[in-house]
């Protein structure tokens, strides 16, 4: 904030969203910066959706498109793309992506002319500067899984089944390990270092585990749902006739996981349905694979509404009117989508 001032703080929120959003869940993401969001917007008297809508950007984009989030990282898997390379394109689309859809879009005159009164629950008390665990030291623990991801990928680009070594590449690019030996690390360095007890750090983590537990079962829900498509055939016989169309199957891809979202709210199920469904066409060799990672991303963020959770939560927290929710979140979410979009059809035609 100090570094960005006051006339730029909402580029600030923006940059640290986006930091926090990789390796965090968007929920958990959320609930961790929407106090911030508030106490920054006191500070200097400024309207909180300014800053509310950066955030916001940021932690969708992260969710949706870059990988070790959950969607993103199944997309992977489904499609046999390469983690590494993915997360590259998903930093060239989400960064220009952000930029607009957070600190411009956030500068409409009707949202910074929302009224918004927080609640209780956000009158935080700022921490202390030996409180703090320092800016490198955040750093490098939030985007330690990046940097796992990108170096072990291309460590393991010019390598094969038979090449030295590979078993063991193979096994710490995996994204499950790269979260647990981030998890560690984060451990000792923002928890052991900071004279933090064991026992105290275990019981925030099981708090945190209640945070993300109905996000896990609508990912175990989301992909029995999808395997329910694969394995009676209707994805393939979508994906078959589908082929027939002349459409861009990148295009294909994010229409489908729009309508999946409008229908049924949720980013996750959209996304991990729509892969189901366009797997075919993938596995046929029509479309990049790392890109269609990001259509479908893209198309699972559209028009959220009250069907979404995330609607509700940005109207609770933010203490707001279905219609200003409406006019605020689900605009930004479209935005962020067609943006997406777009960002995917320029790079396909670079590469």
């Amino acid at each position: 904030m100090n570094g960005f001032g006051k006339e730029r703080v909402n580029w600030a929120i923006a940059l640290t969203a986006f930091i926090v959003g990789i390796p965090l869940f968007f929920n958990v993401g959320f609930v961790l910066l929407v106090p911030l969001v508030f106490a920054v917007a006191y500070q200097y008297k400024i309207p909180v959706m300014i800053l509310g809508i950066p955030m916001l950007a940021a932690l969708s984009i992260t969710h949706g498109l870059l990988p070790p989030h959950p969607a993103p990282v199944a997309l992977v898997a489904q499609f046999g793309a390469n983690i590494g390379t993915t997360l590259i394109y998903g930093f060239i689309i989400g960064i220009p992506v952000i930029v607009i859809g957070g600190p411009l879009l956030g500068k409409l005159p009707y949202l910074r002319q929302m009224k918004i009164t927080p609640l209780e629950v956000f009158s935080v008390k700022p921490k202390e500067e030996s409180e703090l665990p320092g800016l490198v030291n955040s750093l490098f623990t939030a985007l330690l899984p990046v940097f796992l991801l990108i170096a072990l990928s291309l460590i393991g680009m010019g390598m094969n089944e038979e090449s030295p070594g590979y078993g063991l590449i193979m096994f710490f690019g995996d994204p499950n390990i790269v979260m647990l030996i981030s998890l560690i690390w984060a451990t000792f360095s923002l928890g052991i270092l900071k004279g933090i007890q064991i026992a105290d750090i275990m019981n925030r983590y099981a708090s945190a585990v209640k945070e993300i537990a109905l996000i896990l079962l609508i990912i175990a829900g989301a992909g029995a749902y999808k395997e329910v498509l694969v394995d009676s055939g209707v994805s393939g016989e979508i994906g078959e006739s589908l082929q027939q169309l002349s459409i861009n199957p990148l295009l294909l891809g994010w229409l489908i996981a729009a309508v999946i979202r409008v229908s049924v709210g949720s980013a996750t199920v959209a996304a991990l349905t729509a892969a189901g469904i366009i797997a075919p066409l993938v596995a046929s060799g029509v479309g990049d694979p790392n890109l269609m990672v990001l259509a479908i991303g893209s198309g699972s963020l559209i028009f959220s509404h009250v069907n979404d959770g995330g609607f509700w939560l940005v109207k609770e927290y933010f203490n707001l009117s279905i219609k200003q929710t409406f006019l605020s979140w689900t605009l930004l979410e479209t935005v962020l989508s067609v943006l997406g979009l777009i960002g995917v059809l320029i790079l396909d035609l670079f590469i």
